[in-house]
């Protein structure tokens, strides 16, 4: 027993008393309530005060970042041993972990940011933190110690990549070292006390083969896209908020050639692409004066006059889509970039939206043409209720009839019927990816760069149940992409 609990059973049974008269739900609610309340805040506070003291100018220095880790962690025993506080073993050492996270990084976040099987950390308020595992959000006992603890934390995020949040800038998109995204929102647009939002981004970028291991998309339906990226076809990828749009994007972009020079442009610098010629753009807000910002669209406009390959857009959510529609038809072949979209035709229905917003004055039939002729492939990415993602559409982009863009679904993921669930013995919601049978027209645009699929390749399959010999030919498949 901890010694603030030995304290709290010594100062009667007042809480317990509260909690025997409320339903169960309240008992969670209550004892979670106590559980976040941290009996140590203030001793931590004067500790770490006093080792900010202490060591002074040595924390700003990045070099010898070992020998920093150890020089706070002995300051911060030392400063325990002057304060003097009973404590047990276990509290000593949880504390000086705890200070030590504080100083060096970003305080109580530090063991989920640690935690691989964490997806995403949502701070509430100070006291309410949230993650999502396995797709799934749950809450955490961690918290700060109050609202000025939280904004030393954000400042400290936001700080590393010059971005700044204040009253004058509330709201402010960043990312960590490590790639993930960060959006914070403080008083006065976050009513009840600063919010901040982690999209953790893996140490390990996903390749196809995890997707295809997560059962995100087949063996086949990887080859494809693979194949689609190889020989330089416009790409768009489509999905909600958190589907797996980026990830997607980061496993395709791995089947781009080596020797091609590779333009991506950004938000928040997200993408983790492994081939070397890689030119890495990222726009930039106003400054406190309102002044110096720069756009996506100015950055797809500069990158025209870059001599590149290949153009990768994080996100297009703006006026720079007409841009990126542009340099497509311009010769730009195999650009890629993500949209929010719940459906296929949904993303090119966002598509002539966003074009509309550069202000310029085009007819819905002009902006199509240019869509139309563009893209080459959409790729839909739904997650599903459970938590999963799944790669549910691979649809080719076809040429205009009348007023209307016509689709064509080369790959499908449908809802199971009813015989299918029986002959599984479980409930799925989507059946495995399929080929619809249907041969794609841009097979000799492929050929022409390289990249040859025979006919036979699109041979619709028959049922979902997997045939015999159907695990060494997902072998041969997975194999492809080691």
């Amino acid at each position: 027993m901890g010694l603030h609990d030995r304290l709290k059973t010594s100062n009667g049974a007042g809480g317990a008393t509260a909690e025997t008269h409320l339903g169960g739900g309240a008992v969670q609610e209550v004892a979670a309530d106590f559980k976040i309340q941290d009996p140590y805040a203030e001793l931590k506070t004067r500790i770490h005060h006093a080792c900010i003291a202490t060591l002074g100018a040595e924390l700003f220095k990045r070099e010898a970042t070992g020998d920093l880790n150890e020089r706070v962690t002995r300051a911060v025993t030392e400063q325990l041993v002057l304060d003097r506080t009973p404590l047990t073993r276990e509290e000593r050492r949880q504390i000086i972990r705890e200070i030590t996270d504080d100083i060096l990084g970003y305080g109580p976040l530090e063991p989920f940011l640690r935690d691989d099987s964490v997806t995403e950390v949502m701070v509430n308020a100070y006291d309410r933190i949230y993650v999502e595992r396995l797709g799934k959000i749950e809450r955490t006992p961690a918290a700060f110690a109050d609202n000025s603890h939280l904004l030393r934390i954000i400042d400290k995020i936001v700080s590393q990549v010059g971005r700044r949040v204040d009253e004058a800038s509330p709201m402010v998109d960043a990312r960590l070292p490590d790639g993930s995204r960060v959006n914070a929102i403080i008083p006065p647009l976050a009513l009840r006390g600063p919010t901040l939002t982690i999209r953790k981004f893996s140490r390990d970028p996903y390749t196809m083969n995890d997707l295809i291991s997560f059962g995100s998309i087949s063996p086949k339906a990887a080859q494809f896209l693979a194949s689609c990226v190889k020989g330089k076809l416009n790409i768009l990828i489509s999905g909600g908020t958190g589907t797996g749009k980026t990830t997607t994007l980061n496993a395709m972009s791995a089947f781009i050639p080596n020797d091609e020079r590779i333009l991506t442009i950004e938000d928040a610098a997200e993408l983790q692409l492994q081939q070397e010629h890689v030119i890495t753009l990222e726009s930039r807000p106003p400054n406190i004066e309102g002044s110096g910002e720069v756009r996506i669209r100015e950055l797809v406009r500069n990158a025209l006059r870059m001599r590149p390959d290949r153009i990768i857009v994080g996100e297009v959510r703006g006026p720079e889509t007409l841009d990126m529609l542009q340099a497509m038809n311009t010769g730009h072949e195999g650009s890629l970039t993500t949209i929010h979209a719940n459906s296929p035709r949904d993303a090119l229905s966002r598509l002539e939206t966003l074009v509309l917003t550069a202000g310029v004055e085009l007819p819905l039939r002009a902006i199509r043409e240019q869509v139309s002729s563009a893209f080459d492939v959409l790729v839909q990415i739904t997650r599903l209720v459970d938590g999963s993602r799944r790669i549910s559409h691979i649809t080719e982009v076809l040429r205009m009839e009348s007023d209307v863009i016509t689709l064509q679904d080369i790959f499908i993921a449908k809802p199971p019927t009813e015989e299918a669930e029986a002959s599984h013995g479980a409930i799925r919601l989507l059946s495995p990816m399929s080929c619809s049978g249907l041969k794609p027209n841009f097979l000799d645009k492929m050929a022409a760069n390289g990249v040859m699929l025979q006919p036979s390749f699109f041979t619709k399959e028959d049922g979902d149940a997997p045939a015999v010999g159907q695990g060494h030919q997902a072998s041969k498949f997975k194999g492809a992409f080691s």
